[in-house]
């Protein structure tokens, strides 16, 4: 063989012989034109019984070490000569596994994953997680091939704009049937609650609402002006008037200026009634 599939080989039995304990090593290429293979760790998916996870026991496979160009598809595609494959959960981290609310939206909560990853295979059958840990016995899978293309580079980028770019009908639609249902739901808890007013529970205590005789000011901009301005007359009346010598000396001279002012003030106002007074005996 030739000194550089010499090296490989060697490369690949040294990444082979240091993995973790109770984990596979699986070599995977992202195309038949690679040289070097990347190293995916497995090892069937332990959880306890009755624990309510979204992953099974038994049927889940669970894979380190996934890179970024991985997508779900990719992933069950690469493990669907094993058996038949439910579904694949990549992760940033490693989870509890609980069930989660499936998102069905596709404009919100979406969370853009980066770096590499970790992943829940889930099989129909048990044997198939044994089936995929004997791939490693085989040589690098290809991730990428020419049926199935991963996207990367400008083609990826372009389609991610393309899936970016949202179309407001169905964005509108979405949100009309989300504030339905939020409203439906309000309805319903408002129902219940005024239902349950008044009534004692089994201990006997009686649950006391917010509402009442009093409702609560509304929390808009007009009312808390109108609070605002009630704490600014209520400062100035507890204000001390005159309180040092220079106020009280400041506000009588104040005070001899506005009586100055409005006498001169008067004196022209009886000099122009002066002026245009004249004799009239019709």
């Amino acid at each position: 063989a030739p000194p550089r599939t010499e090296n490989m080989a060697a490369a690949t039995g040294r990444a082979a012989g240091a993995v973790l304990a109770g984990y596979t090593a699986l070599m995977v290429k992202f195309a038949n034109r690679q040289r070097s293979p990347h190293c995916l760790l497995v090892k069937e998916h332990q959880v306890r019984e009755g624990a309510g996870s979204a992953h099974p026991p038994r049927r889940t496979l669970f894979v380190l070490n996934v890179p970024p160009y991985c997508s779900p598809d990719s992933l069950s595609r690469l493990f669907s000569r094993c058996g038949h494959v439910q579904s694949v959960d990549i992760c940033d981290k490693p989870g509890s596994g609980e069930k989660k609310d499936k998102l069905t939206s596709k404009f919100f909560n979406h969370k853009t994953l980066k770096g590499f990853q970790v992943a829940y295979v889930v099989f129909k059958k048990p044997a198939a997680v044994q089936a995929a840990k004997a791939l490693s016995q085989e040589g690098p899978l290809l991730i990428s091939t020419e049926i199935h293309p991963v996207k990367t580079g400008i083609s990826k980028w372009i389609a991610n704009y393309e899936d970016s770019i949202v179309d407001p009908k169905e964005l509108k639609a979405e949100v009309d049937a989300y504030m339905q249902d939020y409203d439906k739901k309000m309805a319903e808890e408002e129902a219940k609650a005024a239902k349950e007013e008044g009534i004692p529970d089994e201990e006997g205590w009686v649950k006391v609402t917010r509402k009442g005789r009093k409702p609560g000011l509304p929390r808009t901009e007009a009312a808390n002006l109108r609070v605002l301005e009630k704490e600014k007359q209520k400062r100035a009346r507890k204000e001390l008037l005159n309180f040092y010598a220079w106020q009280h000396r400041e506000a009588k001279r104040e005070h001899i200026a506005q009586l100055r002012k409005k006498f001169e003030e008067d004196k022209q106002r009886i000099a122009l009634m002066r002026a245009q007074r004249k004799f009239r005996p019709y």
